[in-house]
């Protein structure tokens, strides 16, 4: 059975998508059959992976609203070990049309359960929001990847981040971890990123992974290839480090 982790944090621009893009890539390479739902209504991960979202039948918002199961939205990425349920702009109603149903917060984790056998890891790509879809997801985790950049506003939300965790683990999934924090778009020369890594190995010491994302022209580069960096670039200092976070994430859980 699948060991589901979904990438979350409210804050945009943080990394998030683009870490849980390159971690589901190094976990495809490392040997492990992936499924990366894409549960932001921008579709990057979708487009990161080299789907056209103007192309796609079914996306997860149907396997959300129940107009699909979810074995009918899952394609088949071009990239080793790697599926997807794509996501297009149909998904920002979903809040809304959440709204109104009956188990609204497990729609995710029914839809999925028929599937979960087939993957050794489901990733989940939350939405920058801590709304219905980014519930959905938590869910029905067994853990969260936080991305966070090393700046205080990301300090504060991720104080936000951790008391919507223990929430949802209390409401709604008891079995919910936070799995990790991934720091992203690191530059070890600057003192305020030193002085907020300080402050997280403080106070959350046993989650922080052990490898920080570095700036890197390749990581910002991929995307527009429509692709992981690891295939974009598999000798740069961006796919070496998601490969190592990749790695210890397996034996995390």
């Amino acid at each position: 059975m699948a060991k589901i982790i979904a990438f979350a944090n409210q804050k945009g621009g943080v990394g998030k998508t683009t870490s849980a893009v390159n971690i589901t890539a190094s976990l495809g390479i490392l040997g492990k059959k992936v499924l990366i739902c894409d549960l932001d209504p921008q579709g990057n991960a979708t487009s990161g992976f080299g789907i056209n979202k103007k192309n796609i039948k079914n996306s997860s918002y149907e396997v959300l609203i129940g107009f699909a199961p979810a074995e009918s939205a899952v394609l088949k990425t071009e990239f080793e070990n790697i599926w997807i349920i794509p996501s297009n702009i149909n998904l920002a109603g979903a809040e809304f049309d959440l709204y109104e149903m009956e188990n609204r917060e497990y729609r995710l984790k029914n839809a999925i359960e028929s599937i979960k056998d087939d993957y050794d890891y489901i990733v989940i790509d939350c939405p920058p929001s801590l709304g219905m879809l980014t519930v959905n997801a938590l869910a029905c985790a067994d853990g969260v990847i936080i991305p966070m950049q090393c700046e205080y506003y990301a300090l504060e939300g991720l104080g936000m981040l951790m008391n919507t965790t223990s929430k949802i683990k209390k409401l709604y999934n008891p079995a919910l971890e936070i799995t990790g924090i991934v720091l992203t778009m690191f530059s070890g020369r600057l003192v305020l990123t030193m002085q907020v890594v300080n402050e997280l190995k403080r106070f959350y010491a046993d989650k922080l992974f052990a490898t920080p994302i570095s700036r890197n022209v390749k990581l910002s580069e991929a995307p527009g290839f429509g692709m992981p960096v690891y295939y974009h670039d598999k000798y740069c200092k961006g796919a070496r480090e998601y490969m190592d976070v990749a790695k210890e994430l397996a034996t995390r859980i």
